[in-house]
């Protein structure tokens, strides 16, 4: 399929072929959930912990005598609704972490790149050089690009002068293609990417991609 590159300025610099396995992918809603409800478990610690009763340190003695003053009775200090006892159903230390196939992690993305393309939200620039890199620079390109609200930058190939000045704007966000997930395509309404950036998304998440990753391994295992 064929996608229209612009210019830093906003206005219309080529018509470039993308690969319809990466962007011309059906929307798979129930797929792109789960992949982001493996990615949000994953990145869980899990290392909130509480002490039970059987944790804190106590005395052996009953608190007050069995009988005789109106309350209940109570056999030990370490209760959970005594001062100082245990904590009755507190988190304890697991693991969250789920199971998530790298094929899986594949389609979500490549699902939500060709939905970003239908709904115009993929901006792909031809290249991103600017004369003074400030942040007032990026900003007015953003602006004239049309892209508003929270954006996602795909700056591979782009000077250390342009990446330091996008750092101080707000609601923008700098990614290596290499690092793109689900739920970063998720949080951000605007994806805007250089064509460099482009072209590496295709090599990873193409079905070439995997196929050429099969191959190398069968070959390491034969020799």
């Amino acid at each position: 399929m064929k996608v229209l590159a612009k210019n830093i300025q906003g206005g219309d610099a080529a018509v470039i072929q993308v690969r319809d396995d990466v962007f011309g992918v059906p929307m798979n809603v129930a797929l792109v959930h789960q992949v982001a409800v493996g990615q949000r478990a994953n990145a869980r610690q899990g290392t909130s912990s509480s002490q039970r009763r059987s944790d804190v340190t106590v005395s052996g003695r009953k608190p007050f005598t069995q009988k005789h003053t109106g309350r209940a009775r109570q056999g030990s200090g370490g209760a959970p609704n005594l001062r100082g006892g245990g904590v009755a159903f507190g988190p304890r230390p697991r693991d969250y972490s789920q199971r998530t196939p790298k094929k899986m992690r594949r389609a979500a993305i490549k699902s939500l790149l060709s939905q970003k393309v239908r709904d115009q939200e993929l901006i792909i620039l031809d290249d991103l050089k600017i004369d003074n890199p400030k942040t007032s620079d990026i900003v007015r390109s953003l602006s004239a690009l049309g892209v508003s609200g929270s954006v996602l930058l795909l700056a591979d190939g782009v000077e250390d002068s342009v990446i330091r000045a996008s750092r101080n704007v707000s609601r923008l966000k700098l990614s290596p293609a290499s690092l793109l997930n689900t739920i970063d395509l998720l949080d951000h309404t605007f994806v805007v990417a250089t064509e460099q950036s482009l072209r590496k998304i295709e090599e990873l998440w193409g079905s070439g991609a995997l196929e050429n990753g099969i191959e190398a391994l069968v070959s390491k295992g034969e020799g």
